[in-house]
């Protein structure tokens, strides 16, 4: 049965006018057309629904019947344009983000506060997770899009590049290192390190820039705070990219720039291919693309 939106307002307003002209009137029809689109709606339901007297019209016992679907009908037609025009407007959506944890924890904060603002009515949801998780993330349809230290181009996601970042030497406001005017990555070598977990993109970017070198490696750890606890407490120094630089706003730390040639850590914005983002993930892309890190005021 093909019944249009159409038909059902139709049918509404005959059974609650009673009339054919006042109902042909709700309707924005003439009567003869409006009487028409009664006709054609009786046919395609194979039943009368209307008893037609010169005084009356009323519902018969198969249209009384057809009211209760009809009404359901038109309410499922008013919830649904709601909700679609409520979407439009990013009055509702949901947006989910998968990103690394130095990302999500320095740098979206006031991303996300911006886009909240704007569009309180839209769920977020965040992955903070290493770059691998990121892209299954996004491959599986559990992430929007992701930012990543990972180029993942295939044929289900693309990947754009976001910005980069370079690596600097933490270390304890006392260390030798910290009088350094410039620190050259053979100044390190001498020094207890606290390296992240070899399945980081820090480290898989450190260990191809020490290369064929060795490192004194005092401990291997998961979480940028424990490095930076470590670090403070005198233990060992470390190699960290700029955009966890606020993890180490500590008194008696410093940072200090790398000189690593070609060594800038590239984050990359990875998509499906398919199918086309919805309205309020789209929105969030785009804030966050108009909103890069910019890191030229650092040193």
């Amino acid at each position: 049965m093909n019944l249009s939106q159409r038909d059902i307002q139709a049918f509404l307003a005959l059974a609650s006018q009673k009339n054919f002209t006042r109902a042909a009137s709700l309707c924005h029809l003439s009567q003869p057309a409006f009487s028409a689109l009664i006709r054609a709606l009786e046919t395609t339901v194979g039943l009368r629904l209307f008893e037609r007297s010169t005084r009356h019209v009323l519902l018969t016992p198969e249209g009384e019947q057809f009211l209760l679907s009809a009404q359901r009908i038109a309410a499922e037609f008013a919830a649904c344009e709601k909700a679609m025009r409520a979407t439009a407007q990013l009055v509702q959506g949901r947006v989910a983000v998968a990103l690394l944890p130095s990302l999500a924890a320095g740098w979206l904060p006031p991303v996300l506060r911006s886009f909240a603002g704007q569009h309180p009515g839209v769920q977020l949801q965040v992955f903070d997770v290493l770059s691998e998780p990121c892209i299954a993330a996004v491959a599986n349809g559990d992430a929007d899009f992701a930012l990543a230290a990972i180029r993942a181009d295939t044929p289900d996601l693309r990947a754009e590049p976001f910005c980069s970042d370079r690596f600097h030497l933490v270390c304890p406001a006392n260390h030798p290192l910290a009088a350094l005017d410039e620190v050259q990555l053979p100044d390190l070598a001498a020094w207890p390190f606290v390296h992240l977990a070899r399945h980081s993109s820090v480290r898989q970017y450190l260990d191809a820039a020490f290369f064929p070198q060795t490192m004194q490696t005092l401990v291997e750890v998961e979480q940028l705070a424990t490095v930076m606890g470590l670090v403070k407490a005198g233990l060992g120094i470390s190699v960290v990219p700029a955009l966890t630089l606020f993890h180490f706003a500590q008194p008696g730390l410093v940072t200090r720039p790398l000189h690593l040639p070609g060594m800038d850590r590239q984050i990359y914005l990875v998509r499906r291919r398919e199918p086309q983002l919805s309205v309020a993930a789209q929105a969030l892309y785009q804030l966050m693309q108009q909103k890069r890190p910019d890191f030229s005021h650092i040193a």
